[in-house]
């Protein structure tokens, strides 16, 4: 029986209306979702634009502390040999120079060895090990003749760049070079692990077994935006620890140096710039040190741009203990400062009868009295040389001086009555940290992953060979007549021929 029909024309409209309704309803819906996307969008792009301008919170990292107790049993690799490397440029003079190396007439790549990591450090050698330090937060030790893996010791495991307020290295975990103390067979090294946080390990040269495990982060300052890229230095029963701040200098930090006892006992030593905010210590050269154990430190710019020096875009004296003792800025500090082109690019430079040289990333060296740096506009002489500006460590043999600049090496010579004049200059892809053996500089051109040996003299090619892409900062190590260079996925060993 058909239905009546108002009942008919009833249902009818009750359908309408409910279809009109879920129209309505799945409409709003999709706007709702749409919204929602682009909200979301919008927050991360907010996020991304204030994540280089802040630091996210972070959270305490608990360390149990682990030192050397009276007699504990260490292995000491016995007395060092000239073959040994132990430290940045091999001495704290940081001079790279080997002189009694024969010159090449070529090249040849003797063996390379794949590691889990960056290795951004310089290699050390100690009693037939090559030691490299990884971004993930390894240390190996290497057999000099074969790259064999003699031991592996994992550290901590290393910060993502994800999760870092800026920076330019992915992960970030072991980046300056160690150091080894041939008095307790310790290698010392400073990983930034998780949480963040800064470790210093000192691990048994033999054995690879961790010794000494303690933070090196000065109470009361955010790790995160802090970077440890300066090579550690070893002087008198102290391990010396350098920090700057992340590429991109985000976040709250200021440029300090730490000094830990090597049995990793008592309390850590400090100094901080007196800067409000930045002042890196950060050239990958670390400390230079004279023979009574003084550090020499160059510095980057600070916040400062104008009225009382705040001992930023410097170079700053500091005594075993840390405390201040003299210091150097250019009469242009607070220009440089503004500018970026401050002074910290390159560590200080020893040079003959009692002066230092200093280039930073601007085209200005400036030649000091190093027991008298002579505060703002202290200089002996200004001499203008890499156009480009400094980065690294230079390596000679204090009348002649090899700086890595990043137009190209540049040879600076220390001539009679003091006087500096420009030598050489390498192809401008040649701007690696050098180091000296014999009548030879050995340079790296990074991005093309070629190591050159270049006429200490003249600057003229004496041979190439391929070692792959390295950071900008890698610096070979020389070891008889073997080099050792770090790269960007382990380490290649080359042989003088």
């Amino acid at each position: 029986m058909r239905e009546p029909a108002w009942r008919e024309n009833f249902v009818s409209s009750i359908r309408r209306a409910v279809s009109t309704h879920w129209r309505i309803l799945l409409g709003g819906v999709l706007i709702l979702a749409l919204l929602g996307s682009f909200l979301f969008s919008a927050r991360h792009q907010i996020h991304q634009f204030f994540k280089g301008l802040t630091v996210p919170p972070t959270h305490p990292v608990h360390i149990t502390p682990l030192a050397l107790t009276p007699g504990a049993t260490t292995s000491p690799s016995g007395p060092l040999t000239s073959a040994d490397w132990t430290t940045y440029h091999q001495n704290n003079s940081r001079t790279g120079l080997v002189a009694n190396t024969p010159d090449p007439s070529a090249l040849s790549r003797h063996w390379s060895q794949s590691l889990d990591g960056a290795v951004y450090a310089e290699p050390l050698v100690v009693d037939g090990k090559v030691i490299a330090a990884t971004e993930s937060d390894s240390v190996y030790a290497l057999s000099t003749q074969t790259g064999k893996v003699l031991w592996r010791t994992k550290v901590g495991n290393p910060v993502p760049l994800a999760d870092l307020p800026c920076g330019d290295i992915d992960p970030l975990g072991i980046t300056s070079t160690p150091v080894y103390d041939p008095h307790t067979g310790l290698v010392f090294a400073v990983a930034e692990i998780q949480g963040p946080a800064h470790v210093l390990v000192g691990l048994d040269v033999t054995t690879g077994q961790i010794k000494v495990r303690r933070l090196v982060d000065p109470p009361g300052i955010d790790p995160l935006a802090y970077q440890q890229r300066a090579a550690l230095a070893l002087s008198g029963g102290n391990v010396y620890v350098s920090f700057g701040g992340l590429y991109g200098d985000c976040g709250n930090y200021r440029g300090t140096v730490v000094a830990s006892r090597t049995d990793g006992s008592g309390p850590l030593l400090t100094f901080q710039v007196p800067t409000t905010r930045e002042g890196a210590i950060w050239a990958a050269s670390g400390p230079t040190l004279d023979a009574q154990g003084n550090l020499y430190v160059s510095v980057g710019n600070g916040a400062a741009t104008g009225g009382a020096w705040d001992h930023t875009d410097s170079v700053l004296k500091l005594s075993p203990s840390l405390h201040l003792e003299d210091s150097f800025a250019p009469q242009r500090w607070a220009q440089d400062n503004a500018s970026d082109l401050d002074l910290g690019s390159l560590g200080p430079v020893f040079l003959a009868n009692g002066l230092l040289f200093i280039q930073g990333k601007s085209s200005q060296g400036y030649l000091l009295h190093a027991q008298h740096l002579g505060g703002v506009g202290g200089e002996i002489e200004t001499i203008s040389a890499c156009a480009a500006g400094a980065y690294g460590g230079a390596a000679g043999n204090g009348s002649v001086e090899f700086i890595p600049c990043a137009d190209g090496l540049q040879q600076i010579n220390l001539g009679p009555g003091g006087r500096l004049s420009n030598g050489w200059q390498a192809p401008n892809q040649v701007t690696g940290s050098p180091v000296v053996g014999g009548n030879t500089v050995y340079s790296l051109d990074p991005g093309g992953g070629t190591l050159y040996a270049l006429n200490a003299a003249t600057g003229s090619v004496r041979a190439t060979v391929s070692v792959g892409v390295a950071s900008r900062f890698a610096t070979p190590t020389l070891s008889s007549t073997t080099l050792y260079v770090g790269t960007l996925t382990g380490i290649v060993a080359v042989s003088i021929v």
